[in-house]
């Protein structure tokens, strides 16, 4: 199919999400108007692990009014009977890249218009939430600049159905560093992925500017490119502790946060000792660098599956071994990262892989050392955190936001239970049912 056809059929796609809004405009307004009460064989309490049967929501506009076995049933509230299922909190990925879909990332990014992508992230954003995930972490665009705040704005609005989300718009890096179109003819002067910041003075200029178009937070690629030679992990570092720091006081000064994509040491030691956010991938820590992030309570997010899909699907054998070598180190670093205590949370990096699969990472950090208790717990308490919505989300209690689904199975018993979603409100709106 060419360039036009492939638009076109994005542009036909994306007519039933009109349809889904309409119908999640009409519930929203319903909402205000009458109670619901969800109801299904089991309800997860992630903070302290218990399962109550049967279980019960009561929502009442956005907001939970009450939980537990038993709720109140005002007059003319609608019971929605979910049977042989547990209700939880809607699902947290905390690294997605809506603007991105499976393929060369690089082409994709040069050869599609912003326009075109655009409709694609709101595909994206549709197909997460029905997947269960609620709010998410948008880790930049990958060229098309600050376009994710008009997708945030237009699901903020009512207009398409998708997550809660915070945008970062570009991510920065240096100039030739990790996300630069170095592998082009120089000639043709190719864009990079993301935008130019060279030294403390441009990250600063550039912050300011993305935070003008929008941005909740800031992405910062701060190593790369990777290396593992003889099960010795290696990557090159961007910017100095004193450039991160200066791009993380920048942000404080507005009350806003850096995120980075940090593989290894020095670059995720500079990280820690800036104080930001979150350190992305994290495929190698030290134990200065593990002291710092569990001190400063900086997260963690290990992104397993994205290493996964790129193992399983290399363009040849040499590679897949590459990828596959990256994974397991990756494996064994996470173990030690879990003993020595450093918080986590879930995020996948969905994009190069589809969108809406992207529970695979539940099932991941659970295979790779972690109980599904806690890793529901880094997923949904430590993902409000990250994403500033602590009090508001990412758990089942009176006065929260109404974002609730329901899943096959126990969770506690099998992760994998997230990978079936078959219930889905987000603020008192049931988007699927």
């Amino acid at each position: 199919m060419n360039k036009l056809g492939l638009f076109l059929s994005s542009l036909l796609l994306i007519l039933p999400v009109q349809g889904l809004t309409c119908a999640a405009q009409t519930q929203s307004q319903a909402a205000t108007q009458h109670a619901i009460v969800l109801h299904a064989a089991r309800l997860l309490d992630v903070k302290s692990g218990r399962v109550t049967r049967p279980g019960e929501v009561l929502v009442q506009g956005e907001r939970i009014v009450e939980v537990g076995a038993s709720v109140k049933r005002p007059a003319g509230s609608e019971v929605i009977d979910l049977g042989d299922r547990t209700l939880m909190p809607g699902l947290i990925d905390a690294h997605v890249h809506l603007f991105l879909h499976p393929g060369a990332e690089d082409l994709q990014t040069v050869q599609e218009s912003v326009p075109q992508r655009t409709i694609v992230a709101l595909l994206a954003a549709r197909d997460d939430l029905m997947a269960g995930f609620t709010a998410e972490r948008d880790m930049g665009t990958e060229g098309a600049g600050s376009a994710d705040t008009a997708v945030r704005d237009a699901i903020d609005d009512g207009l398409v159905p998708g997550p809660r989300l915070r945008i970062s718009g570009n991510a920065i890096n240096i100039l030739g560093g990790h996300e630069d179109a170095i592998h082009y003819n120089p000639e043709q002067r190719v864009l990079p992925n993301a935008t130019y910041a060279n030294n403390k003075d441009e990250l600063v200029a550039v912050m300011r500017q993305q935070f003008k178009e929008g941005a909740d937070f800031i992405k910062i690629y701060e190593t790369g490119p990777d290396t593992v030679s003889d099960g010795r992990f290696s990557t090159i570092y961007q910017y100095t502790e004193a450039e991160l720091s200066a791009a993380v006081a920048e942000a404080a000064r507005v009350g806003k946060r850096v995120a980075v994509h940090a593989t290894g040491e020095p670059g995720t030691l500079f990280a820690a000792q800036a104080g930001v956010a979150s350190i992305d991938h994290a495929n190698q820590l030290g134990d200065e660098t593990m002291r710092l992030m569990r001190e400063k309570q900086i997260f963690a997010v290990p992104t397993f599956t994205i290493f996964e899909y790129f193992a399983d699907h290399a363009d040849t054998p040499a590679h897949a071994a590459r990828e596959r070598a990256m994974l397991d180190l990756h494996q064994q670093e996470f173990r030690k990262q879990i003993a020595a205590g450093v918080p986590m949370a879930v995020g996948s990096d969905v994009g190069p892989f589809p969108h809406g699969t992207q529970a695979r990472e539940f099932v991941l950090m659970a295979k790779f050392g972690m109980a599904p208790l806690a890793v529901l717990q880094a997923d949904l308490l430590n993902g409000a955190k990250l994403l500033g919505w602590d009090g508001q989300i990412g758990v089942l209690e009176p006065g929260y936001l109404a974002d609730v689904i329901a899943v096959s199975g126990d969770p506690l018993q099998d992760i994998s239970a997230v990978q079936n979603v078959s219930f889905v409100m987000k603020g008192g709106v049931v988007y699927k049912k």
